[in-house]
């Protein structure tokens, strides 16, 4: 009796084993997706991906917007903080300086400039009459250095043509220094404008090179954001010279030229003095 309880017991347990193993099994066999199913899920995780790209390339595509939303004044603004304003004050203000004596200058040779076939042909006319009154009225009532020399010759003209030539000769020497006034400050805040950068440029490497020697390491980052500072200084200080020399330029070509209209007046009046000579 024993024995047949023993194995009925054995049979009961063996037998639930295995329901219990087919239970498991059931779920399992309805929680497995079908082909259908993975198909639609690996879709699904295409299309996120692909979406997250087109987010990500949104988002670039705003950040570059907003960079290239910067203005010119704002650049600038950025560009100059970098790069320190203890060395980028003396390149700015060698632009402001020599760009306020650049348009001095510009305004005062194009006043100086005059018609002098104009005036010689009044001049002469007046000459031929016997008036030099009203020539000297006529070069007093007309600005530029010509019309001063001329009257400057046509005030000595009672004291014989060689007084009237020496005059003529020594006021032009006046006039032409009057031309060249503050060329001298143009040319040395050209010179000073990439000096300064230069030297800024030098600086910024040596704080570099600390910068180095403190991390102990010689990393990219510290490297590059160290020399691009440094080197706007040099950057900006080109920049100046280069903005500056074009208009020295300018106006060394506008004094040449009145140079050689004051040289050909002063020959031409002094043949009209000569040729109505009474």
């Amino acid at each position: 009796m024993k024995k047949v309880i023993a194995l009925m017991s054995v049979i009961g347990l063996l037998t639930f084993t295995n329901l219990n193993s087919v239970m498991a099994q059931q779920p399992a066999a309805n929680n497995a997706p079908s082909t259908e199913q993975v198909n639609k899920d690996s879709a699904a995780v295409v299309n996120d991906s692909t979406a997250t790209a087109a987010t990500t390339e949104q988002e670039n595509a705003v950040k570059d917007e907003a960079v290239e939303a910067k203005s010119f004044h704002e650049v600038l603004k950025e560009k100059y903080i970098q790069g320190g304003a203890g060395w980028m004050t003396p390149v700015l203000l060698c632009l402001i300086l020599g760009m306020a004596l650049v348009i001095e200058r510009i305004i005062y040779l194009n006043m100086a400039t005059t018609n002098v076939n104009r005036l010689l042909e009044g001049i002469e006319g007046n000459v031929q009459k016997g008036d030099y009154a009203a020539a000297k009225e006529l070069c007093r009532n007309t600005r530029g250095p010509v019309a001063s020399i001329f009257y400057q010759g046509l005030d000595r003209i009672d004291e014989g043509l060689e007084n009237v030539e020496k005059a003529v000769t020594s006021y032009g020497g006046v006039q032409m220094a009057r031309l060249e006034a503050n060329l001298t400050w143009i040319a040395l805040f050209i010179a000073l404008a990439p000096s300064f950068g230069f030297l800024g440029t030098v600086i910024g490497m040596v704080k570099a090179f600390d910068d180095i020697e403190k991390a102990g390491d010689i990393s990219p980052t510290v490297v590059a954001g160290g020399m691009k500072v440094a080197l706007l200084t040099t950057i900006f200080g080109l920049v100046v010279a280069i903005i500056l020399q074009i208009f020295y330029n300018y106006i060394l070509t506008k004094i040449e030229s009145l140079v050689s209209q004051m040289e050909d007046g002063s020959i031409t009046f002094m043949d009209i003095l000569i040729k109505n000579r009474k």
